[in-house]
């Protein structure tokens, strides 16, 4: 049946001016990366939930939503510090829609006036990196730890409740500055088995003893076809 022959029942009236209310009312959306602008901190996206719209009888019709340029990514961060991620097309983000015009705060900060009068528009939209559907969901998280990793798991930082930290990367770890050590080191066969060598460029300076294969460096001594000599100097 064709609504508009019940359009002189006032119920279904409201019923279809609030639903053509609500369709042009957004709050939030998954939506694909289309491009990642890191100067800006800004996305390009493809919403990736259809739109509805209503034909000449009030019939809702699927519609394809345009493109959302500009899009701020919400980083976590606080306090001078912040978690980021180099953000590449095909990512899923999810989008979450301003109740009020962001232009001005965008350009400014602080606080703003509203630019104008628009409401849970597309234009003023947010993206939220992380959103997963079911083909693009990671395996192996971890139900004890915290972890900072690739989506593969080969590479991560791991931080679990009874104070240890794990760092899991296959390629080598690099550290660009000084480092201090409060504690001692240990090392342990690679995954792998066998031995791994060490190097150091050096000055080392050790103040107490160094001991290698079991033998002293400040007490050992040397046979030299007599009695042995003495300790070191």
């Amino acid at each position: 049946m064709d609504r508009r022959e019940r359009w002189g029942d006032p119920e279904e009236a409201q019923r279809i001016a609030q639903a053509a209310h609500q369709a042009r009312i957004w709050t939030c959306l998954p939506a694909t990366v289309v491009s990642f602008d890191p100067g800006s901190c800004t996305i390009t996206a493809q919403p990736a939930i259809g739109g509805v719209a209503f034909d000449a009888s009030g019939m809702p019709v699927a519609t394809t939503m345009p493109v959302v340029a500009d899009v701020p990514v919400v980083f976590p961060g606080g306090g001078g510090l912040r978690l980021t991620f180099p953000i590449a097309a095909g990512d899923e983000v999810l989008l979450v829609f301003s109740c009020r015009p962001i232009d001005s705060w965008w350009q400014s900060g602080g606080q703003q006036r509203p630019a104008s009068a628009r409401m849970h528009d597309l234009s003023d939209a947010f993206a939220i990196p992380g959103p997963m559907s079911k083909p693009k969901v990671v395996s192996g998280i971890s139900a004890s730890a915290v972890e900072l990793r690739t989506d593969d798991g080969l590479t991560k930082v791991s931080l679990a409740p009874a104070g240890v930290v794990t760092i899991t990367a296959p390629a080598g770890l690099v550290i660009n500055g000084n480092v201090q050590i409060n504690g001692a080191i240990s090392q342990g066969a690679p995954a792998g088995g066998g031995s791994a060598a060490s190097s150091l460029i050096g000055p080392l300076t050790v103040t107490q003893d160094v001991t290698a294969g079991g033998k002293s460096l400040k007490t050992h001594t040397h046979p030299n076809g007599s009695p042995n000599t003495g300790t070191p100097n």
